[in-house]
């Protein structure tokens, strides 16, 4: 990261949701929804709102100060029954839910979940890039997308960790327009995502065993009290607490469940 990043932060409490290229939503699916609801609420401060969605399905919304942060649901069980781990899902604003699922298709990637509809709220896909990360679709209607983003409590970035930065750069710049930066600055390599000037995210080399994947970052008061309370509450610290020069501090965290998440917080005195 790099100071970009401050500018994408910044940004992020200005950006639309629905803005065509833009991270507009989160949803973490998890195999123990009620463990998952207590654990953010106690390290964020987030208020569940279950909402019944048919068949004995509950698709709860996050919410702070009445604004919606993104949701959770339980697990799908052909997910568990391939071993999918739970995870955060990032969401990217689209025009055409159908048009941008056959372009990623014809870009080399897959499409996981074909478009389609989500009551009169949008409609939406699933797909996988050509490294293996899973990221979805979203086509607004009267669900226009998250209402906190650079906020406390809220999301700041999405980062991409992948073992082919080349391809990935390739696949995303020539699916939703995006243009990657790439910087040194901090010692290691790293590329900002910028959506129409907006700098809304990162791509990095895997610094670890797992598997190519996005994962958001949610904006903090303190990166410490956060990721101690996250200890507290059950979490694991996969990345302990660490300065970003000029910009900030973060900390990786696994959620009891075992679903992966930053916490980040602006350096004191940064102008942003």
């Amino acid at each position: 990261m790099s100071r970009e990043f401050k500018q994408g932060v910044q940004m992020g409490e200005e950006m639309s949701g629905n803005t065509p290229g833009n991270f507009c939503w989160v949803e973490l699916s998890t195999t123990d929804p009620e463990s998952a609801k207590k654990f953010y609420a106690g390290l964020f401060g987030w208020q569940p709102d279950d909402n019944p969605i048919g068949d004995g399905m509950v698709y709860t919304m996050l919410k702070v100060d009445g604004k919606d942060v993104g949701a959770l649901c339980s697990m799908q069980e052909d997910q568990k029954a391939r071993g999918v781990p739970p995870h955060w899902l990032s969401y990217v604003a689209v025009t055409s839910a159908d048009e941008t699922a056959a372009l990623a298709t014809s870009l080399g990637g897959s499409v996981l979940a074909p478009p389609f509809d989500v009551f009169d709220h949008g409609r939406m896909s699933v797909l996988q890039d050509p490294t293996g990360a899973t990221f979805a679709l979203w086509q607004p209607n009267v669900h226009r997308g998250a209402g906190h983003f650079g906020t406390t409590g809220g999301m700041c970035w999405h980062e991409l960790s992948t073992n082919d930065t080349k391809a990935a750069e390739t696949f995303y710049t020539k699916l939703f327009g995006w243009s990657a930066q790439h910087s040194t600055s901090t010692g290691m390599e790293y590329t900002e995502w910028v959506n129409k000037e907006n700098h809304i995210g990162g791509l990095m080399q895997l610094q670890w065993e797992a598997p190519p994947a996005w994962m958001v970052y949610f904006m903090v008061e303190s990166c410490d009290a956060s990721a101690a309370k996250a200890e507290k509450l059950g979490g694991k610290l996969v990345v302990p607490p660490q300065d970003i020069p000029n910009v900030g501090r973060f900390s990786v965290v696994a959620d009891p469940q075992g679903a992966f998440f930053s916490v980040f917080e602006r350096a004191p005195g940064a102008n942003f």
